[in-house]
């Protein structure tokens, strides 16, 4: 099966991030640039004043970060900016990089596009983070899976017999479910193996992150296993990859990160409860939550660690790729 050619969102974020939402009387959102329309179901009042809670307390970490006398890095976000819900918004503002938006006057360049199919900027001379993954579709993950992991994940629904996944080929629409093949493939619809990563009762989802085209952090999130595609948690948990990964499948998740040339961003990982066998399921290269749902101290934790590593990445960018750019007024 050929991988379908998904549209290229057309919309750019303005300077008001409100900009970038469209609301609706009853009381849904629209997210411009991806045209996911986020209702009630999606988001719930308790969830929304968590996040505002998190962006609170990241700006006022953020202030305290700022005078701490550490050179301050600059990064230009490409073509968009990050906004607060997205994870890298919340690990540079408190690894006090200064956002700017002109690549020449900054340390490092950074491929930013919350869409499937994408169009990274070239820029003369500079290499950009994040440029290499330019197609996050269903079919090009679970392909890109079996070629590193040597097993296979996607599957042709007319010619598979037994339980698969069909999934929508974009990312963000959460609308897996599970069907019987052989059958007739839907137009937009990717079809993977039905991985059970339950023990009948709860089904596992490990978040893990990636920076430098590496594993870092594991949020474990559990679900009813009979609602097992809900964009909603029953519990969130932060993990070292020790306690979730063995050392194969470590290698194996940075091999997959270097096949995707993903150096930032999370994957979706599931394991059979059959064989044990792990499997990548999705990839998200601009990733939102669930750091919000995490416990205090986890969150804590993470957001501590992420700012660390992102502003490692940069710096070991710097020294790898460019020249730095000019010292601005301020330093952190």
């Amino acid at each position: 099966m050929e991988t379908p050619v998904l549209p290229v969102a057309q919309h750019r974020p303005g300077l008001n991030w409100f900009s970038d939402l469209s609301f609706h009387w009853d009381a849904s959102v629209t997210v411009r640039k991806t045209g996911v329309r986020i209702t009630l179901k999606e988001l719930t009042a308790g969830e929304l004043s968590k996040f505002f809670g998190y962006f609170g307390v990241v700006l006022v970490q953020a202030a305290s970060v700022r005078l701490a006398g550490r050179r301050r890095y600059s990064v230009c976000f490409m073509p968009d900016r990050p906004r607060p819900w997205y994870v890298v918004w919340s690990a540079a503002t408190l690894a006090g990089i200064r956002f700017v938006r002109d690549p020449g006057k900054a340390d490092a360049i950074f491929y930013f596009e919350d869409v499937t199919v994408g169009c990274p900027p070239r820029v003369p001379g500079r290499k950009v983070l994040n440029a290499g993954v330019t197609d996050i579709s269903k079919t090009m993950v679970a392909k890109a899976f079996g070629n590193v992991a040597g097993y296979d994940l996607l599957i042709d629904p007319t010619t598979y017999h037994g339980v698969a996944v069909e999934k929508s080929e974009a990312n963000g629409t959460h609308d897996g479910r599970i069907v019987h093949c052989p059958s007739a493939p839907r137009p937009g619809k990717s079809y993977q193996r039905f991985i059970d990563s339950s023990d009948g009762r709860t089904a596992f989802d490990y978040r893990t992150t990636i920076i430098n085209r590496k594993p870092r952090f594991v949020i474990v999130k559990t679900k009813p296993a009979g609602d097992r595609f809900s964009i909603h948690n029953e519990t969130v948990r932060l993990c070292s990859l020790e306690q979730i990964f063995s050392l194969a499948e470590r290698d194996l998740i940075e091999r997959y990160a270097g096949e995707m040339q993903l150096d930032w961003g999370a994957l979706d990982i599931l394991r059979d409860h059959q064989t044990q066998k792990i499997y990548v399921v999705d990839v998200n290269k601009t990733d939102t939550g669930p750091a919000v749902d995490l416990s205090f101290k986890d969150r804590e934790i993470l957001k501590r660690e992420m700012a660390r590593a992102f502003r490692r990445m940069v710096r070991e960018h710097v020294r790898r790729h460019e020249k730095p750019a000019a010292a601005l007024p301020g330093s952190i």
